[in-house]
């Protein structure tokens, strides 16, 4: 039985970019669904869709996006707030990672959204993960 389907979606797309793959299942949910949308808005990755499975089980194709030396885009993605021990952020400590460089992934009241988003709407909520 699996816990934290959100850390079992970010390890797929790390074991994917680092196979260099073409292309990842993840198991769905509307979280995960909204973690990958920011990772798409971000160009982390190419694109996905929502692919309905037998047993009305929902999965998550991802595209993963490569750079012109056929790097992965996305050089590190971590798991932040865990089962365990959550991490909660107001908008202004979320205002900036690796100078701007990098995406934090915040689960707020608005939906799951970049930083940047939730420093414009001044909401915080949940830290779900880090990508650069």
């Amino acid at each position: 039985m699996m816990n934290d389907i959100i850390a079992d979606a970010l390890t797929r797309i790390r074991n994917a970019a680092s196979r260099k793959l073409d292309t990842t299942t993840l198991l769905h949910s509307k979280t995960v669904e909204g973690v990958v949308t920011v990772l798409q808005a971000k160009e982390y990755v190419e694109s996905f869709n929502v692919v309905e499975g037998d047993n009305n089980k929902k999965t998550i194709n991802v595209v993963l996006k490569y750079d012109d030396n056929e790097n992965s885009v996305i050089n590190e993605i971590t798991r932040v707030s865990k089962p365990g021990r959550r991490v909660y952020k107001n908008a202004s400590e979320i205002k900036n990672f690796k100078n701007g460089y990098g995406t934090i992934i915040v689960s707020t009241n608005k939906g799951v959204i970049a930083n940047d988003e939730a420093f414009a709407a001044n909401v915080g909520g949940e830290v779900l993960c880090t990508v650069w």
